[in-house]
């Protein structure tokens, strides 16, 4: 099942975290926002389909989200848990840990903000628009 998002850069936008990276509905950022990758979003977990939901509520699912924007392109890999709630109203969170909570896409991802493609961080410095797909399939 694939899934997207349209969101947008930040000129506060860091990308130093070493555990995570999150996108959000809010429309600002602050400077110690370093997991922060993206602002303004135009869909949250609760737009996603049902059975895209409990795909990722599965812990034999693989995700791919790829982060894509002018000149910036990026694939991180991690996997679905069956305590994703997928309910947050507004952030979109992915974890390098096992970690869950109602903003958690995905766990034991294989990259965090500070982990990401140089280019698509100048260009979400920059506020550029930038394309998230999630994909999903089985392990």
């Amino acid at each position: 099942m694939i899934f997207k998002i349209l969101a947008k850069g930040h000129e506060n936008v860091t990308s130093r975290h070493k555990s995570t990276f999150e996108i959000t509905k809010d429309q600002y950022l602050t400077p110690s926002g370093d997991c922060i990758v993206g602002v303004d979003m135009d869909k949250t977990m609760l737009d996603f389909p049902q059975d895209l939901k409990d795909q990722i509520a599965d812990s034999n699912t693989k995700i791919i989200v790829e982060l894509k924007t002018e000149n910036g392109y990026d694939e991180i890999v991690g996997y679905g848990h069956e305590d994703l709630s997928l309910t947050h109203p507004t952030d979109i969170v992915i974890r390098k840990s096992d970690f869950t909570c109602p903003r958690t896409l995905m766990v034991n991802s294989d990259k965090a903000a500070r982990d990401l493609d140089t280019k698509l961080i100048e260009d979400l410095k920059n506020e550029k628009i930038m394309e998230v797909t999630i994909k999903t399939c089985e392990k």
